[in-house]
């Protein structure tokens, strides 16, 4: 039985989707779904649910995904090793906290990485292991 193959362009190309995902959801620019949907004329218009239930579909499938791939504890050291990261940017001065802005970046960032990371990880799994997820 083969293994189903798995590249680093289709792991990044996961990753990019998935925090394509996020940041469409909401980013601090101002441009975001959430904005579009909470900016006036106030109300729901076809369009607006159309594309509501396309981001939500997106956000069930990748949550579903990660948790079957990587489970709580997964995601939790995930987060914990991208904060770490994050914590030594931040010590050697190649990033700056120091406004909400720069915060909330950093955080739809490490979550759109987990999500990708979660989309890719059963095939990266089967490719170190040779087990193959199936559910």
């Amino acid at each position: 039985m083969s293994v189903p193959g798995i590249s680093w362009s289709g792991v990044f190309i996961r990753i990019a989707i998935a925090v394509a995902l996020v940041l469409v959801t909401y980013n601090p620019t101002g441009y975001s779904f959430y904005h579009w949907l909470s900016a006036p004329p106030a109300g729901i218009t076809a369009l607006k649910a159309l594309l509501g239930v396309l981001l939500l579909i997106g956000w069930v499938v990748c949550l579903r995904t990660v948790y079957v791939a990587l489970g709580w504890l997964g995601v939790i050291l995930g987060m914990g090793l991208l904060a770490a990261l994050v914590w030594v940017f931040v010590d050697g001065k190649w990033i700056d906290l120091a406004t909400p802005s720069a915060v909330a970046w950093v955080a739809l960032l490490i979550l759109g990485t987990i999500l990708g990371v979660g989309l890719s990880w059963s095939l990266i799994r089967a490719r170190l292991t040779g087990q193959v997820e199936v559910q």
